[in-house]
């Protein structure tokens, strides 16, 4: 698509996004007018959010957008994906140009007051790590002072970063940066000595290098950083149907429904909460607005969450992440997905 063509669609669309918002239209009535389900994305980061060759975009928050647009439109390829930056992603959704904003971002205290943001759930918990080449003889973050560190502007990164050099006294030079795609590049070009940014981001990032192996993760993972979508505050029935779609996923995994056998057990599980999830008994799409099978529509866009966390970034993946603290509540992890009843 024409660069001309996109912006004028993207105007159009902020145009009936703010009339929508004026109006008071939910956001629910406007995505189906429209037929498509506008989600804010990364830039491009391998593993979460990137297009493929073709310009397809694939990721694990990719997914939540597919299962979205397919709980509430039946059609998980109803989604116009909007590229955000760290530092435009909040107005974007605050404005109405997005309806859900599923890029990794992390959910603080200020976001979801000041901003007025609502995070609808967690989808990834992570930590802020850092990278550096293995020729720089460096094994711990306690031993970066003095370095020149690479850090995305508008981000949680930047608190962290001041608070555990502060902590630690030490002294650190930042080199700004907008996204991680301009990041990688003044890594890899020697601007900086260091990167940091969310330990799953930095092994997306490294995954992407030609030469992965003279790169290391640092052990040190210096925060909290729950990831999570968020959509504006205040229409409390678009966030129940995207907080609810993320949990179907998660529960889906823990009760062994997948993107194969979804359409038997439709039809076969004794399971009540297995039959209220995939719409086979009970009203709980009634309860939000949408049909009785949207969760099986949801689930059946990219698989469980199981599914979906090993085909974008999982240990068979070149990102090679283990499931760790995002594992089901079952294997020892913090997925935990409230009862569906």
């Amino acid at each position: 698509m024409k660069q001309s063509v996109f912006l004028g669609t993207l105007a159009a669309t902020t145009l009936l996004a703010g009339a929508a918002l004026a109006q008071g239209t939910s956001t629910l009535d406007t995505v189906k007018a429209r037929g498509e389900l506008n989600c804010g994305v990364n830039t491009g980061l391998v593993g979460f959010a990137a297009p493929d060759a073709n310009g397809n975009w694939q990721g694990f928050d990719v997914a939540i957008c597919k299962a979205v647009a397919a709980a509430v439109l039946g059609d998980a390829s109803k989604v116009v994906y909007i590229p955000t930056t760290s530092s435009d992603r909040f107005e974007q959704l605050t404005s109405g140009k997005i309806d859900l904003l599923a890029r990794n971002t992390t959910w603080t205290f200020s976001r979801d007051t000041d901003l007025r943001m609502d995070f609808v759930g967690v989808n990834y918990y992570d930590g802020q790590g850092f990278m550096v080449r293995k020729d720089l003889g460096v094994s711990s973050a306690k031993e970066l002072n003095g370095a020149t560190i690479c850090i995305q502007t508008g981000t949680t990164t930047e608190l962290n970063l001041a608070d555990y050099f502060k902590a630690n006294n030490m002294t650190y030079t930042a080199v700004p940066i907008e996204t991680n795609a301009e990041g990688e590049q003044q890594y890899l070009a020697g601007a900086c000595d260091a990167y940091t940014t969310d330990a799953s981001g930095l092994a997306a990032t490294r995954a992407a290098f030609a030469d992965p192996e003279n790169h290391i993760i640092l052990p040190e993972i210096v925060s909290k950083e729950p990831l999570g979508p968020s959509v504006r505050h205040g229409d409390n029935a678009w966030a129940d149907i995207v907080g609810w779609t993320l949990n179907a996923l998660v529960a889906a995994e823990e009760y062994g429904i997948t993107s194969t056998n979804i359409d038997e057990l439709a039809t076969s599980s004794q399971n009540p909460e297995v039959q209220r999830l995939l719409g086979t008994s009970g009203e709980l799409g009634k309860m939000i607005g949408l049909e009785p099978n949207w969760a099986m529509n949801a689930i059946k866009a990219g698989g469980n969450y199981g599914e979906i966390f090993a085909a974008t970034i999982g240990e068979s993946t070149p990102i090679g992440l283990a499931r760790g603290l995002n594992a089901q509540w079952t294997q020892g992890g913090l997925l935990y997905a409230p009862p569906f009843r």
